[in-house]
């Protein structure tokens, strides 16, 4: 199992830009339109070279993003965990 850890949380208007692309792609596999000032969460999958991407406002709990992970075969680490929680 992998662990996900917090880079950090952007809105879309200020998020640096080697983020961008994997926003996009998690926005097209939503059919999403992405709002300028959504709060965006970007996660490091350990072990690996790939970022998760969270969409703060679809979520209402953690446990619905520890859902998500497991199909990533990844959890959130306790920190992150807690960040998170604080942003929902």
């Amino acid at each position: 199992m992998f662990i996900a850890t917090l880079v950090g949380i952007f809105k879309f208007d200020e998020l640096p830009q080697e983020y961008g692309p994997y926003v996009r792609y998690k926005a097209s596999l939503e059919k999403k339109d992405i709002d300028e000032k959504e709060k965006i969460a970007i996660l490091n999958i350990s072990g690996t070279e790939s970022y998760h991407v969270l969409f703060l406002d679809s979520y209402k709990s953690t446990a619905e993003i520890d859902e998500e992970l497991k199909a990533a075969d990844a959890k959130l680490n306790y920190n992150t965990k807690k960040i998170l929680e604080g942003h929902l």
